[in-house]
């Protein structure tokens, strides 16, 4: 596999997993190594197909970690809410499909696919899914 090969031979940091759960079973995955490839298309696939996902307003699934870095892909069904909160670090969220706004101190900034937003640490925000939408967020401490 070649990308085992360049992981092997690029650093000898320990590759980390998140390990697999009653609701993943097949959870096993690298989240953090010198390089974690993502294929998005495929994560999306299954967070549409996870029971989560027919229960919840919801469903996520971080495909990166490290000190000071988590990189998280959640689907949102539309009218969907994360209720406005702070975080400690940067956070920045970027719409890949469809429609949502973020509310930044009160105000809300409409983001449509491929949009990104930048909010620094302790700005109070939130989202709002317009659409059925798929969204990456970041976050830096």
């Amino acid at each position: 596999m070649i990308l085992a090969h360049i992981l092997f031979k690029t650093h000898f940091m320990e590759a980390k997993f998140n390990e697999a759960t009653n609701n993943r079973p097949e959870g096993d995955r690298i989240i953090d190594a010198p390089f974690v490839f993502t294929d998005i298309e495929k994560y999306h696939r299954q967070l549409l197909e996870e029971e989560a996902w027919q229960k919840n307003d919801r469903n996520g699934i971080t495909v990166f970690k490290t000190a000071g870095c988590t990189i998280v892909l959640t689907a949102f069904h539309a009218e969907a809410q994360v209720q406005e909160n702070e975080v400690k670090g940067i956070t920045s969220i970027q719409l890949l499909q469809g429609k949502i706004s973020v509310s930044i101190n009160g105000e809300n900034v409409p983001l449509k696919a491929m949009e990104l937003i930048n909010i620094h640490a302790g700005v109070p925000h939130g989202i709002n899914a317009e659409d059925d939408s798929l969204v990456l967020i970041t976050t830096i401490l």
